[in-house]
């Protein structure tokens, strides 16, 4: 008689395990870094409008309903869908990340964005956001949080129809293996929303998934600027695995790479080349 096979899928503990991962990462969570790279995250460019047209086709939302984007950044969702007739509740901890997107809509002449400087750990509650109270909850490339099936929950909670997300499948734009390796370290592949996936099937949700290939063309006001920004996605990355001798080393050993490959051009300092990312959506019903 064949032995028995025992599934060890119900019990592995997969948001246990992310919030290991966030204790020996870097910490994302920190609105000042954020606050930082706005200018980094210019809205008029178009280099995501590839992105942005994939993600709203998946989401599905419909015109004239209420969408909370959280972590709306510079407003790359909540502005063309409050363009699009939805009256959208958009979200982040960054004030920095936030006045880029009201300044936008300003200019634009948008009036129907309601935002909030509010976290994945703030009570929701406290900023009107209850159980059911918009229609489409989505979080675009931002799920920077901590406890990752708290902040799963949350959407799933708020939302009347349907809840939306995207992570990294493969390499995210904090831990690029060529700007790694371009410093003398060893990139690392992570699919971060693998464990996104796996926590919402452990609630008994099932989880659509589709793949959206981004290219980033992050914009630089001086070529200093792009090496601090490059050597911290590098020291992120690989702190705690290397002596913090060789962390200090990171801007010198990046800095020759950068030269070579850094363009200067009306729209500032960036890359000749993009860097591309390879986004997980995932999407579910909330119409239990």
């Amino acid at each position: 008689m064949a032995d028995s096979i025992t599934s060890t899928f119900a019990t592995l503990d997969f948001n246990e395990e992310w919030k290991q991962m966030q204790v020996a990462r870097e910490r994302s969570d920190d609105p000042t870094v954020w606050d930082k790279r706005a200018k980094t995250f210019p809205v008029k460019h178009g280099s995501q409008r590839g992105y942005v047209s994939h993600f709203l086709e998946l989401a599905d939302v419909r015109k004239g309903e209420t969408v909370l984007d959280m972590g709306c950044g510079t407003g790359a969702l909540a502005t063309p869908l409050a363009q699009a007739g939805c009256n959208v509740i958009a979200c982040d901890f960054s004030q920095g990340m936030m006045n880029v997107m009201l300044a936008d809509q300003e200019e634009l002449g948008i009036e129907t964005v309601t935002s909030h400087i509010m976290s994945w750990d703030d009570n929701w509650e406290d900023f009107g956001l209850g159980d059911s109270s918009v229609d489409v909850a989505l979080a675009s490339r931002s799920m920077a949080t901590y406890d990752l099936k708290e902040s799963l929950m949350k959407l799933d909670t708020v939302a009347r129809r349907r809840a939306c997300l995207t992570m990294p499948a493969g390499p995210s734009p904090k831990s690029d293996p060529a700007l790694i390796e371009a410093a003398g370290f060893k990139g690392r592949i992570g699919n971060d929303f693998l464990y996104a996936f796996n926590i919402l099937a452990q609630c008994g949700i099932a989880p659509e998934v589709a793949y959206i290939p981004n290219s980033r063309l992050e914009v630089f006001d001086s070529f200093d600027d792009a090496l601090e920004t490059f050597s911290d996605i590098v020291h992120s990355s690989v702190k705690g695995t290397v002596p913090d001798g060789e962390l200090d080393q990171i801007p010198a050993r990046l800095a020759p790479w950068l030269e070579e490959r850094l363009v200067h051009d009306d729209m500032g300092y960036h890359l000749a080349k993009e860097r591309n990312v390879t986004w997980a959506f995932i999407a579910w019903s909330t119409e239990r």
